[in-house]
């Protein structure tokens, strides 16, 4: 799910690119650091391993099916993008079940997708959607072109999280919306759980961004 290439043992925070931070431990063959700044956690890969997350593998038939509770909660999410449609143009950056792609189009949007997984690809392309095999920036989108993107539980995934959502801005019209979600990094979970909360898991997690004392999220 990159955005670039990278050494994933010659990672700085994702956060603030700065290399201020504190060893959390090791976990799957990655080491845990906690950003002194923004108190991100993030993976460094150890020098020894050469580990990749294995996308088509998780997208299993039990990933690509949501129950329909889930569904109507897309809905009343999708209907909050309203004040947004001018072009009608929805882009879903991960889409993985498309369960979003679905609720948008219940909605009426154009909704197209772009996904690293083969296996997820092809099951929304089977339902009739428009979607892109690899990785946003290959996409090739126009500048402007999109009201609104999704990128929901996304950034916790690429190396480079910085240059996805540079790119999200470009392909995102002025004034459109970027729907984000991702784990935090600074939680009860991550406090009370440490590295043995499942959702500190190198390859597939390579970053939990924190909140500020505001309830923002750290750039």
């Amino acid at each position: 799910m990159s955005e670039v290439s990278t050494n994933l043992s010659e990672r700085v925070c994702p956060a603030c690119e700065q290399q201020a931070a504190f060893s959390r431990g090791q976990k799957n063959n990655f080491e845990v650091f906690s950003c002194r700044t923004y108190a991100t956690l993030y993976a460094v890969e150890n020098a020894s391993s050469n580990q990749r997350e294995d996308y088509d593998s998780y997208s299993t038939p039990e990933n690509l099916t949501v129950p329909a509770f889930i569904n109507r909660r897309l809905d009343e999410i999708v209907s909050t993008f309203e004040p947004y449609r001018k072009n009608n143009r929805l882009l879903d950056v991960g889409f993985g079940a498309g369960s979003f792609l679905e609720a948008a189009a219940r909605s009426n949007w154009q909704a197209l997708g772009v996904e690293v997984s083969q296996t997820a690809v092809e099951h929304v392309r089977e339902r009739g959607f428009e979607v892109f095999c690899g990785e946003l920036g290959k996409a090739a989108y126009p500048d402007d072109y999109f009201d609104v993107i999704i990128a929901s539980e996304v950034l916790e995934h690429v190396p480079y999280p910085r240059a996805l959502l540079e790119e999200i801005v470009r392909v995102l019209r002025p004034g459109g919306l970027l729907w984000a979600t991702t784990p935090h990094g600074r939680g009860i979970s991550a406090m009370l759980l440490g590295l043995g909360w499942s959702t500190v898991c190198p390859p597939e997690h390579l970053q939990l961004f924190s909140v500020n004392r505001n309830g923002n999220l750290h750039p």
